[in-house]
C-alpha cells in the first residue's frame, strides 16, 4: 500500500502483520452457526483479547448457538449513551472447511472461510479500539462491543440483547464488509422475509390409481409459479423459492411437499404486504391444502435523516485519511436492520472491502483493512 500520511493510518499500517496473524488465527478455527462448541471457543477468544485491552466481557448463553460476546469500555459516564459496534463470529461454513481452504495472503488480498464474512471486522474492531486506547483517546461516553454467533442464521438468540444495547446506545457501527471497488458504506439495506410453505395432498399408486390422487408436488408446483410473480424489481421486492422437497417414489403420487421461501422488501409497507399475501396462500387444487407459516426476519434498514447525519460525518474523516467514502445500500440483511429499526442511527458496512462472502472465492483486500481500522477508530473517537 501507499505510505499512509495521516498520523493515525501510519501508527494502525504499523500493526499490519499483527492484524493479519490475528486475523489467521480467527479464520483457522471453524465456526460454523450449527456448532455451539466451534463458536464459543472463538468467542472465547475473542473476549480475552477484549480483556487485554481493559474490557468488561461477559458471554450471554443461546440455546443452540455458541456464547454471544459483549466487551464493554465504560469510563463511568453509564447514564450517557454511547457507541454500540456489531460484528458476528459465526460463518456458513462447515466444520473442515478451514482446514480444506486456509488462511492465506497474496499481495493484497486475505482469503479463506469467513475472511470477508465477518472476521476482518472483528479484528477491525480490537485494533480500532487498541488504537484509542494507546493514544489515551478512547470517547468519554461507553463503547461496546458485541459479537453475535447466530447471525448466518437470523439473530435468534441473540436479537433481544442487540436490541436491548442498541436501546442504550447514540448509534451502531456495523463492520460487515463493503463492496468492491470503492466499499460504500450502506445506510439502507433490505429487510428479509423466511417462509415455509407445505402442500398436501393424498397418495395413490402412479400408475394404478393415479386419477384418486391429488399431487402435492403439482400444488406446490403452481403456487411456486404464483409467488415468483410477485417480484417487483422497480418495487424492490424479490421472492425467491429456494428449497423445495416433496414426494417419496416416482411411482406414488406425492401427498406432501415443503418448500423454502425467501422474501426481500425495502420498505415496512411493502413487507406488511406481502407478508399478507404469502401467509394468505389458497388451494389452487381441489382436495388440496396449504400451510404457510414465517414472517419477516429483519426489518428494512431505511435511510433517514439521522442515518444521512451520521454518514456525513464518516464521509468527512474519511477525507481527513485521504480516503474516498461513498454510500449505498444492499439487498442482505444484517444486525443494522434490528438496530435501525428501532430509530437508532446505524451505519453499516464499514468493514473491509472484500467479495465473495458465502462463496469459495471469499476475500478482503488488506490495505482497506488498515484503512477502515483508522476510519472506524476515529468515528469512535468522535462520535
Amino acid at each position: 500500500m501507499n505510505q499512509p500520511t495521516h498520523p493515525r493510518l501510519k501508527r494502525i499500517a504499523r500493526n499490519q502483520a499483527h492484524m493479519l496473524d490475528l486475523l489467521k488465527r480467527l479464520v483457522n478455527i471453524d465456526s460454523p452457526s450449527t456448532a455451539p462448541i466451534q463458536t464459543s471457543k472463538i468467542s472465547r477468544l475473542v473476549g480475552a483479547k477484549c480483556e487485554e485491552l481493559g474490557a468488561e466481557v461477559s458471554y450471554v448463553p443461546a440455546p443452540g448457538a455458541g456464547d454471544h460476546m459483549k466487551a464493554a469500555w465504560d469510563p463511568g459516564r453509564s447514564s450517557e449513551k454511547g457507541v454500540l459496534i456489531l460484528c458476528h463470529l459465526d460463518t456458513v461454513w462447515p466444520e473442515g472447511e478451514a482446514q480444506r481452504r486456509p488462511f492465506r495472503v497474496v499481495a493484497d488480498r486475505a482469503t479463506g472461510p469467513g475472511v470477508a464474512d465477518m472476521k476482518g471486522g472483528v479484528v477491525q474492531a480490537l485494533y480500532a479500539i487498541g488504537s484509542l486506547l494507546r493514544d489515551d483517546q478512547m470517547p468519554g461516553r461507553p463503547v461496546v462491543l458485541l459479537c453475535n454467533t447466530d447471525e448466518e442464521t437470523g439473530s435468534k438468540s441473540s436479537r433481544e440483547t442487540i436490541e436491548n444495547l442498541a436501546r442504550q446506545s447514540s448509534c451502531v457501527l456495523v463492520l460487515e464488509s463493503s463492496a468492491p471497488p470503492d466499499g460504500p458504506l450502506k445506510t439502507a439495506r433490505k429487510g428479509v422475509g423466511r417462509f415455509t410453505v407445505r402442500t398436501h395432498g393424498r397418495a395413490s399408486h402412479a400408475g394404478g390409481a393415479h386419477q384418486e390422487g391429488i399431487n402435492a408436488v403439482e400444488e406446490m408446483a403452481r403456487h411456486i409459479q404464483d409467488l415468483h410473480a410477485l417480484t417487483d424489481y422497480d418495487r424492490g421486492t424479490t421472492v425467491n423459492v429456494g428449497v423445495i422437497d416433496g414426494g417419496s417414489r416416482s411411482n406414488v403420487v406425492p401427498a406432501q411437499c415443503t418448500a423454502e421461501v425467501d422474501l426481500r422488501v425495502s420498505t415496512l409497507e411493502e413487507a406488511e404486504r406481502m407478508q399478507r399475501l404469502i401467509l394468505g396462500l389458497e388451494p389452487l387444487m381441489p382436495g388440496a391444502r396449504v400451510e404457510v407459516e414465517g414472517g419477516l426476519n429483519r426489518p428494512p434498514m431505511q435511510r433517514t435523516a439521522a442515518i444521512a447525519s451520521l454518514f456525513a460525518v464518516a464521509q468527512r474523516i474519511g477525507q481527513e485519511l485521504g480516503l474516498q467514502i461513498t454510500e449505498g445500500s444492499g439487498g442482505g440483511g444484517s444486525d443494522g436492520n434490528l438496530t435501525a429499526a428501532l430509530g437508532v442511527p446505524t451505519l453499516d458496512s464499514l468493514g473491509p472491502v472484500g467479495s465473495g462472502e458465502h462463496a469459495l472465492d471469499e476475500w478482503i483486500s488488506v490495505r482497506t483493512l488498515v484503512e477502515r481500522t483508522a476510519l472506524l477508530a476515529e468515528l469512535l473517537r468522535v462520535l
